[in-house]
């Protein structure tokens, strides 16, 4: 039976399955060694998320996920007073949602390879530009989002992974190394472009292979095409990969 890698998240993840998608292209790096699935919700924050774990990672499951990507923060960080703010998370419950949700996971299975994705960073001018096309005169002057919220965000995102002896992607701070940032990876201010979701990817596969999820390292769930035996093919399947 092959692994699985569980995406879990909003909607950076739910919709890191369309073409161009950094979940797209894991599924596709781990093709034939690992099932990756997809539980990204929309709009979710992590106290919303809290309510999933039972659902999506049961603790009675004799199946459990071999790895996770946790990948919540966008929308815990809308900031109170303006037009997201039921989706406002206090920072500090933001921080122990996390550890709530790492802790679940752990008790599932205490091997699974859990990464923590801190937030993307936010374009301001693009958040408004994408308002002003969605609700023209009524959008709103004030962005619902800024970028220095969302950086505490990240930080607590990335102290928590340390302080819980996690791996983690520091998603905010690795996009901005790259100059341009704000189009180049954003394409409403928040969302990924093709290159903002192949940032994700590189960082998700560089972290899986320093740990020991390395897909270049992990057999086929079945034997390659090759060592097929045209006239003997029973002999190729005697025992399975994996």
């Amino acid at each position: 039976m092959r692994p699985r890698i569980v995406l879990f998240g909003d909607s950076i993840t739910e919709q890191s399955f369309r073409p161009g998608g950094w979940g797209a292209a894991l599924a596709d790096t781990y093709t034939r060694k690992a099932d990756v699935v997809n539980r990204g919700y929309g709009g979710y924050n992590t106290r919303w998320a809290l309510f999933l774990l039972q659902h999506l990672f049961p603790l009675d499951s004799t199946k459990p996920s071999a790895a996770a990507t946790v990948f919540f923060g966008a929308n815990d960080a809308a900031i109170l007073g303006r037009t997201s703010e039921r989706q406002y998370v206090p920072l500090e419950e933001y921080k122990e949602n996390l550890r709530k949700i790492v802790f679940h996971l752990k008790e599932c299975c205490p091997t699974m390879l859990v990464v923590l994705i801190t937030p993307p960073p936010v374009d301001e001018a693009g958040r408004k530009e994408y308002a002003q096309s969605v609700y023209g005169e009524k959008a709103v002057e004030l962005p619902e989002r800024t970028n220095e919220v969302t950086r505490l965000y990240a930080e607590q995102c990335v102290e928590l992974a340390k302080e819980m002896g996690l791996r983690s992607v520091d998603l905010w701070s690795k996009m901005q190394e790259t100059e341009g940032w704000q189009r180049k990876f954003l394409s409403d201010g928040l969302h990924l472009t093709s290159e903002g979701n192949a940032v994700v990817h590189q960082e998700v596969v560089r972290v899986f292979n320093e740990a020991w999820l390395s897909a270049a390292e992990m057999p086929y769930d079945f034997p390659h095409h090759s060592e097929i035996d045209g006239k003997n093919p029973e002999k190729a399947f005697q025992h399975q990969c994996l």
